[in-house]
């Protein structure tokens, strides 16, 4: 077994003008199979010297003589010592113009909690009154470890912080490839790999709100060559942070540095006389077993971790928007109650349209920030709905955008100020030429962007979900709160605002489901789902597109987090026509819903619908909380697509296949099942036939996980015509 995909011999400390150290502290700070080296010289500097699969104490000293002679500070600093290919993740200015920090240890300490272990570095500059304190933690029973700092400014006078990174990590060059994940609405999260060549690789995010919509803020890298599904060494990260993001990548012929942080650009942040600023974790994990292992890794952390209820199964939803849009009114919200209730649903979601008095919300253009009920559209108002629900026997929630305003509304009117804007100029309008952002660096705004989501759950404590909506990008960098000295802080200190109200709902209402949406996929990040429990994959809910966008969502975030519903054909995005199967085949991989009106369905459809539904709630835990097995990729245009879910007792599995490229007489590959036992026998169930009585000819054969495994399944009778699929669930006997 391979030792390390990131090895660092130690630096000859007097060749950079360095003190030699007091004491020298050789630490590793392990996972359950991971462990990260380092080494912190008191009175001198801190390297990262190893990250790789699990190593015992004594090790540490061993690896020095098989490492080359490079160094890599665990938190490089600009102005002093910085060579080629060094990239600083600390820029400070102090009072008096010096450009210059330079950080020594003072301090190391290790402690746990409940959830994990932590190395504490306290470093100090050797002139000026700041206090940096760098931090690791392994997270208890997962192969995740995070990192970040603390600065503190000890002195009288402001110090301006130009670039403060949360990690600087070291990665093993050599045949190196990235894959990370690029897109825009209705089209997000789609993969690119590409080889990493010497110079600077940079991934970062300006929009300001929905900062997961152009590029991912979580990447892998492989060592050894173009990254394979369950074999080789992967490095994989992620930001959590929900703005503005940098993630730079530095490679030269035998050096190769990852620093992530918040985006500096137009970020610089002034930390005044006894002020400390907490950067966000970077988090990353290692693995010997392809990028299979580096998301089933963040899986078991996120679900744990990561989001909220990560540990509780999902409720099947239906979702007002695509049935009816802002056309909502009593009786067409209880007839969609009753509709999900007989098909086996257990929740509805009333979407847009609902609200505005003076302002009636009728399209895009009006009403937000005014979240009183439309008594026109909703005369028995919300109680009126859970009433509603209740009878039906189902949960009721709703959707809400707080962080907005029109221009066109009562909100606008009384405080015009509450909103981002740039002095002396003309406001810039997104959605309906009208939609605003409020301005979250003020604390009365955050004060009236948490009594919405009070005032609505205190008065109606039977909403059991929120959908919370985020339609507009930073379009405006002013506030009329801060001081002139403050404005290149407002994207920072938006998001220490909005943690501050998302922090407040869930300390008061700690079990109401909440859903993350912007724009779709806008927000699908670590740095936003510590207080959701599920993101809105995207607003595209085409089945065909939606298997490469769950496929990219699925290499860090898990299935329990991600919505995916059924929606109509043909579909209202791409106007492509699939059948109904084939859609609730692609949805049973997520978080389960259905995103239309179910009067419109046929008999037949209806049936079906009722017995996918019931197959789901049979397998709901093993794809919401199982380990994620990726067989075959839609982007490798093999002509299928196939992935599985399995139980931590490999004794239950379910494979789903999907025909996502058909040609006559085409060739169709096997699927081997990668994730199975291969000492056990698995009798197969087909969970969806199209007629109840007529199952798949894999119904009720029992194999063996040998032949499963290394022969592998082939499907051709089952993908025989476009969007075909299946779904299937193996019980070990």
């Amino acid at each position: 077994m391979k030792l390390s995909i990131i090895a660092l011999g130690l630096s000859l400390l007097l060749s950079q003008n360095v003190l030699l150290a007091e004491k020298q502290h050789h630490l590793v700070l392990s996972t359950e199979n991971t462990s990260l080296g380092i080494t912190a010289n008191e009175g001198g500097r801190s390297y990262i010297q190893y990250y790789g699969v699990k190593i015992a104490q004594e090790d540490m000293q061993k690896l020095f003589a098989t490492r080359s002679n490079f160094t890599c500070l665990s938190y490089p600093t600009f102005g002093i010592g910085l060579g080629r290919g060094i990239m600083e993740a600390l820029s400070l200015q102090m009072p008096d113009g010096n450009m210059s920090t330079d950080l020594y240890i003072q301090k190391v300490e290790q402690s746990s909690d409940k959830n994990g272990k932590y190395l504490e570095l306290t470093m100090i500059d050797s002139v000026y009154p700041v206090e940096v304190k760098q931090y690791f933690k392994t997270y208890n029973n997962t192969d995740i470890i995070t990192t970040w700092t603390q600065i503190t400014n000890k002195g009288k006078k402001g110090i301006v912080m130009n670039k403060f990174a949360s990690a600087n990590v070291p990665i093993q060059r050599g045949d190196n490839y990235v894959c990370h994940y690029h897109g825009r609405w209705a089209s997000e999260n789609y993969i690119n790999e590409t080889p990493m060549p010497n110079g600077e690789l940079v991934l970062d995010e300006k929009e300001g709100m929905r900062t997961a919509w152009y590029n991912n803020p979580s990447f892998m890298i492989s060592i050894d060559g173009k990254p394979q599904e369950e074999n080789g060494e992967v490095f994989g990260g992620t930001l959590i942070w929900g703005g503005n993001y940098k993630i730079q990548m530095v490679a030269e012929n035998n050096k190769f540095t990852i620093t992530a942080g918040i985006n500096n650009d137009n970020s610089a942040y002034t930390l005044e006389a006894g002020e400390t600023f907490t950067t966000p974790e970077f988090a990353m994990t290692y693995s010997l077993q392809g990028k299979g292992g580096v998301s089933r890794a963040f899986h078991k952390w996120g679900r744990k971790y990561g989001l909220q209820h990560g540990d509780i199964e999902r409720d099947i939803l239906l979702n007002s928007w695509e049935g009816v849009y802002f056309n909502v009114n009593q009786e067409k919200m209880d007839q969609m109650m009753k509709d999900i209730a007989d098909l086996g649903g257990e929740l509805f979601v009333m979407d847009d349209g609902w609200f505005g008095e003076k302002y009636p919300r009728n399209n895009g253009t009006s009403s937000l920030g005014d979240w009183r009920v439309n008594k026109t559209k909703l005369p028995l108002g919300i109680k009126g709905l859970t009433d509603a629900a209740k009878k039906h026997g189902i949960k009721f929630g709703i959707w809400i955008e707080p962080e907005m305003a029109n221009t066109i509304s009562e909100i606008y009117e009384k405080h015009p100020e509450w909103t981002l804007q740039c002095k002396n100029r003309k406001q810039t309008t997104g959605r309906g030429k009208t939609q605003i952002v409020l301005d979250l660096c003020n604390p009365k705004v955050q004060d009236y962007v948490f009594s919405i989501t009070d005032k609505l759950l205190t008065e109606n404590p039977e909403i059991a979900y929120i959908k919370w909506d985020c339609n507009a990008a930073m379009m405006d960098y002013g506030s009329t709160y801060l001081p002139a000295s403050k404005q290149s802080e407002v994207e920072i200190r938006y998001h220490i605002g909005l943690r501050n109200v998302l922090k407040r709902i869930r300390d008061k209402f700690p079990d109401v489901v909440i859903q993350c949406c912007s724009s779709g996929g806008g927000r699908i990040s670590y740095g936003f789902i510590p207080w959701f429990d599920e993101f809105w994959t995207s607003d595209n809910t085409d089945a065909y597109q939606r298997l490469y966008m769950q496929w990219s969502a699925s290499q860090f975030y898990p299935a329990i987090a991600m919505a995916s519903h059924v929606s109509a054909s043909p579909n209202h995005q791409t106007s492509r026509v699939t059948p109904l199967k084939f859609r609730f085949d692609v949805a049973m991989t997520g978080r389960l819903g259905m995103e239309m009106k179910p009067e419109d369905m046929t008999k037949e459809e209806l049936e079906f619908s009722k017995r996918a539904i019931s197959s789901y709630k049979s397998i709901r835990k093993i794809v919401q909380m199982g380990d994620l097995y990726r067989l075959i990729s839609p982007y490798d245009h093999k002509s299928i697509s196939a992935l599985m879910f399995a139980n931590e007792a490999k004794s239950r599995l379910v494979v789903f296949a999907y025909n996502v490229d058909y040609l006559h007489s085409q060739h169709v590959p096997y699927v081997r099942l990668s994730g199975v036992d291969e000492n056990k026998n698995y009798r197969i169930k087909d969970l969806t036939p199209w007629k109840a009585d007529q199952p798949c000819f894999l119904n009720g054969k029992v194999i063996s996980g040998r032949v499963l495994k290394y022969a592998g399944l082939q499907m051709k009778d089952l993908l025989n015509r476009p969007f075909t699929s299946v779904a299937l669930e193996l019980t070990a006997e």
